[in-house]
């Protein structure tokens, strides 16, 4: 997917986490995790919900910080107030801000005129990232019109839309049929090859076969693996 404005540096960051956490008084959000995800490829996370997937991404995008451990993106901390990283980082994490006066479209330009897109070519690039995610029929709807699935593509839009060569993704596959389900691993394949880095937390084993060079499981064993494919076989 073409990106708005000036394109982020080529070759995705390599991205180290060690021992990372998070406890909230005597909760624990997420347990000690290290890891490493080479330049150019594609991590995805797996294990049931409440083990801290969500909580481990926002830790890797530097949008909380963590309890014991650090982040590095390249050779920066991950922080999401550190300018050259928010060039560099775009994230699904949760539903991104929409308003509701303004079409899918609009969302999509206003992106653009952010990041310092050329107002000339903004229209026919907003609507190849709408068509490309098989929604540029509903450029003119606004994002309460949507259906569920609907809905997700078009955060997926608004994620990827931006410049970025690392893309840390929650549960991409989520209210998508398994048509769409095949799109999204396609263009995220795509991203990979044109050099992003990808960590994508999902519960889709296509999904996962698709996409990952590497799986890390968070406190799973292996039965608990084979009932979670049988569950998302079922959906």
């Amino acid at each position: 997917m073409t990106s708005a404005g000036e394109a982020a540096p080529t070759g995705g960051p390599r991205v180290v986490a060690t021992g990372v956490s998070k406890v909230l008084g005597e909760v624990t959000l997420l347990a000690p995790t290290s890891l490493l995800v080479e330049p150019a490829t594609c991590l995805v996370i797996r294990g049931r919900n409440g083990i801290g997937k969500t909580t481990l991404l926002k830790i890797l995008a530097g949008l909380i910080e963590p309890t014991s451990g650090e982040v590095r993106i390249d050779d920066r901390p991950a922080d999401e107030r550190d300018q050259t990283l928010r060039r560099r980082v775009a994230t699904l994490l949760g539903a991104p801000a929409a308003y509701r006066d303004l079409t899918l479209a609009d969302h999509l330009t206003l992106i653009d005129a952010t990041w310092g897109g050329e107002l000339a070519s903004c229209e026919d690039r907003v609507h190849a990232a709408l068509d490309q995610l098989g929604i540029g029929d509903l450029a003119e709807r606004f994002p309460h019109e949507l259906s569920s699935g609907q809905g997700q593509l078009f955060r997926l839009a608004v994620t990827l839309f931006r410049p970025s060569d690392l893309l840390i993704l929650d549960e991409p596959e989520q209210r998508l049929d398994t048509q769409k389900r095949d799109l999204i691993g396609s263009l995220l394949r795509d991203r990979q090859r044109a050099g992003t880095t990808l960590i994508v937390a999902s519960h889709d084993p296509r999904l996962t076969e698709a996409i990952a060079g590497e799986v890390l499981d968070l406190g799973w064993g292996p039965s608990e693996l084979a009932d979670e494919a049988d569950d998302t076989a079922d959906e």
